[in-house]
């Protein structure tokens, strides 16, 4: 037994659940480890974050808490050893949104609706006061991992055009998009995003994935929900949701498109440069599949007039996942030390 196994065990047994059957659970992009507990008619979640590896169960208690105090459906705390990393979560189960709707595809503009309900009242109080924001400047800095790990990865690096973006994208954040009220979560998605469908209104909705929680422009998480990395959403509910957003929030629908889509282009440039990095580095070359429906979300975010003064820059130094790109990328599968 290691020792950090001896932790885990430690801390199973003075929460009361050391006679648990533990069965594992898929993980995420980090260092994360994931259980589902049994014990008898009883049901939680280990979450098991070293942090040696760079991992702290902290921020996610933090806004878990926070997310349940507003009403949503944050799974509860049931114990907490945050010196070790070790959380005891409620189980909220296993329906994704992903998988209901592959189920019954009937569900799925209602799902996507009930997220965007979820977001209209999330947005209607504080974030925590002690939260960051993600400011242009750093968004702009993560935009660019898409030279400094997608390009490069696909042995097309162009430092040039990488300096020549930022200097032009990050003015245009500061004018469109600088807005920084509201909590976003970043990974708002169809595979973080649980239906339980037996509570009520918002709380129908299971959040799984918000530690990275920051104040940022309210658009963010719905471009994150509506231009998933994961799965195809139907222009019609892209569309429909936009709308519903605006009409419940009394946001412009002009200025709020405006906004929408420089997120778009920022989060899917950072996808492309975390991606590749994840593939390099980690070994995870399941990720570059994943990459053309990237490509094709940026190049819908482009096409609005708000992202002329870069659209060129942008498809003319980033190479197209062509599948010679791709198989460029795969063919440096773990072979970049983690930086």
């Amino acid at each position: 037994m290691t020792g950090r196994q001896a932790l885990c065990n430690g801390f199973l047994d003075n929460a009361g659940w050391a006679a648990a059957t533990r069965t594992p659970l898929a993980g995420d992009a980090s260092n994360r480890r994931y259980e589902r507990l049994s014990l008898g008619t009883r049901r939680a979640v280990l979450m098991d974050a070293p942090p040696d590896s760079g991992e702290d169960v902290r921020p996610f208690a933090h806004i878990g808490r926070y997310l349940a105090a507003q009403g949503l459906s944050a799974p509860r705390i049931m114990a907490e050893d945050a010196n070790h990393g070790f959380l005891l979560l409620e189980d909220l189960g296993d329906a994704l949104f992903a998988r209901v709707v592959a189920d019954d595809p009937a569900l799925e503009f209602p799902l996507y609706a009930a997220a965007t309900d979820v977001l209209v009242h999330l947005h209607a109080v504080d974030p925590p006061a002690d939260l960051p924001a993600y400011s242009p400047a750093l968004m702009t800095r993560m935009s660019a991992l898409a030279w400094q790990w997608y390009a490069a990865g696909a042995n097309r690096p162009d430092a040039g055009a990488e300096a020549r973006f930022s200097t032009t994208f990050q003015p245009m954040l500061e004018q469109g998009a600088a807005d920084a009220s509201v909590l976003i979560q970043r990974d708002y998605h169809a595979e973080n995003l649980l239906w339980l469908p037996d509570r009520d209104g918002v709380a129908r909705v299971g959040l799984l994935d918000f530690q990275d929680a920051l104040r940022g422009h309210p658009a963010y998480d719905l471009v994150s929900v509506l231009q998933d990395a994961r799965r195809d959403v139907p222009p019609v509910i892209e569309r429909a949701m936009i709308a519903r957003y605006c009409a419940a929030s009394g946001r412009n629908r002009d200025a709020f498109d405006h906004a929408y889509h420089l997120l778009g282009a920022q989060r899917n440039l950072r996808i492309l440069g975390v991606f590749a990095r994840l593939c390099m580095t980690a070994g995870k070359a399941g990720y570059i599949d994943l990459i053309p429906r990237v490509w094709d979300l940026l190049e819908h975010d482009l096409a609005h007039p708000a992202l002329g003064p870069v659209r060129a820059l942008v498809t003319e130094s980033l190479p197209p996942p062509t599948p010679d790109t791709l198989r460029r990328l795969k063919s440096r599968c773990a072979t970049v030390p983690t930086p």
